[in-house]
């Protein structure tokens, strides 16, 4: 009930629903719309509040300012503090603010969140580990399309992402060219030939492999075509064969049962 009241999506002014089963999810999504809103908040989410500190004409040195001497936009600056702390209460249900409303700064308040959903130093490591085995682990078997093996490779390099840890564009585009069928072997030839694997883009990759993959769905569907087809002639054929070959009978039959009689009454 509590999500529904919430209205997502349909105001920029709220930040994404906190998702605990989709932390990672969340997590990127959060980060893009703090950063869309003001590059200052991020930086205080990961960095730290910002210091009431001005630069002493006197001393030359930045030195504590007392709030009742602190100029207008010193002042601007550190109410982006509080901004920050906002724009993450925003996004989370009761529950979850319960767990963080002891926390002083945006900063305390998101790596709470970090270590409860994401996990500490260790379990963060022994995710990455696994992630990275299941990255060079990844082949496409020869039935799966291109659409959903690109799906299951993308929430792998965005979860590594989300920890951190990540693979060049470079490597990404060789690992799913490798991890193809080998059906597919002569268009990577032709890709390798054709392309700068350096600079080439995953997404573009994607959308060659993808043009290919229809191309061949309609060689195939075209040759299954003609099969049925030339069935259908061929059992046509059989047909008219078989119905030939049954008359044929009935008349031998017959012009045998006329023989027959004709030596019986010939006997009698």
């Amino acid at each position: 009930m509590e999500s529904e009241k919430y209205l997502e999506g349909q105001s920029m002014q709220r930040p994404p629903l906190f998702e605990s089963d989709g932390f990672i999810y969340w997590k990127n999504r959060f980060e893009t719309y703090v950063k869309s809103k003001d590059l200052d908040l991020w930086h205080i989410i990961t960095n730290g509040d910002f210091l009431p500190f001005q630069n002493n004409p006197e001393t030359k040195k930045d030195e504590i300012v007392p709030f009742d001497k602190q100029n207008d936009d010193l002042k601007r600056k550190l109410s982006k503090n509080n901004e920050a702390k906002m724009v993450i209460y925003n996004a989370l249900p009761r529950k979850e603010y319960e767990r963080i409303f002891m926390c002083e700064t945006a900063k305390d308040i998101w790596n709470s969140l970090l270590v409860t959903h994401q996990g500490n130093n260790q379990v963060k490591d022994n995710k990455i580990d696994l992630l990275v085995q299941q990255y060079e682990q990844f082949t496409i078997p020869e039935e799966e399309s291109i659409d959903n093996a690109f799906a299951k490779f993308n929430t792998i390099i965005t979860s590594l992402k989300a920890l951190d840890e990540s693979f060049s564009s470079k490597n990404c585009v060789r690992k799913f060219l490798r991890a193809l069928h080998p059906k597919w072997r002569a268009k990577v030839t032709a890709i390798e030939e054709s392309k700068n694997l350096t600079t080439l883009p995953l997404d573009e990759l994607i959308g060659n492999l993808k043009v290919h993959e229809e191309i061949i769905k309609k060689d195939s569907e075209t040759v299954k075509s003609k099969r049925e087809q030339n069935r259908s002639i061929a059992l046509k054929a059989r047909k008219e064969s078989s119905d030939e070959n049954s008359s044929s009978s009935d008349s031998e039959d017959e012009e045998y049962g006329v023989r027959n009689f004709k030596k019986f009454f010939k006997a009698r």
